[in-house]
């Protein structure tokens, strides 16, 4: 189960709206569209997002408004504004609202990438465990700088298990993140992470499993 990055964007600009999320689909980000403040209230209400666009200018609750009633209500989602609204004291009220980083329209997409790759990075740093590395944004596990073979169901796996150290993970922890859960698939997962990272992985029975310290 690849766990995408989950976006949601603002816009209510037919044409633009398009294009980003054509662009931000090809690089590989879950994308949510909506069109007003409202629709953002109601969504963020029933998902979890890791990243918000939001345009300001937009109908019913503008983008300011909705962005500050999410952070009144404790949510600290990085935002990014993207708007056309170019002059310092936009750009400041923007920042007063809350937001992260504040794009002017027109923009260059490859410059929003790099941005919202930035942002995110920050957001999820790298894990390490002795000569392992999980790059959590990138999806990717290294042992000796050197990928390795993990299906994505494992990387999940093991990541609870490295954000877990030294604790037991309940096996019902493990089965929210499997097609098939079940105690004999869970013990095969955790068989193939032993053999192909070398980790000392130690089981309580009936209950779960426990990555040791080093």
């Amino acid at each position: 189960m690849n766990k995408k990055i989950k976006i949601l964007l603002l816009e209510d600009d037919t044409i633009l709206a398009q294009t980003m999320v054509q662009i931000l689909e090809q690089e590989d980000y879950d994308i949510t569209l909506v069109n007003d403040g409202e629709e953002v209230m109601e969504y963020t209400y029933e998902n979890r997002y890791d990243l918000y666009l939001f345009d300001i200018n937009v109908p019913l609750l503008n983008g300011k408004e909705a962005l500050k009633l999410l952070r009144d209500a404790q949510d600290n989602t990085p935002t990014f504004f993207i708007t056309a609204l170019r002059d310092t004291n936009s750009i400041l009220d923007g920042f007063d609202s809350g937001c992260d980083d504040y794009i002017k329209k027109p923009f260059d997409l490859d410059e929003l990438l790099a941005r919202i790759k930035a942002v995110l990075k920050r957001r999820n740093p790298v894990l390490e465990y002795g000569d392992i590395t999980f790059d959590l944004l990138e999806n990717r596990v290294l042992k000796q700088n050197e990928e390795v073979a993990l299906g994505n169901v494992e990387k999940e796996i093991f990541s609870l298990l490295i954000k877990n150290i030294n604790m037991t993970v309940n096996k019902t922890t493990f089965f929210d993140y499997m097609n098939k859960p079940s105690d004999s698939a869970l013990r095969v997962l955790i068989s193939k992470l032993k053999k192909v990272l070398d980790l000392n992985i130690t089981n309580t029975k009936g209950i779960g499993y426990k990555l040791e310290k080093l």
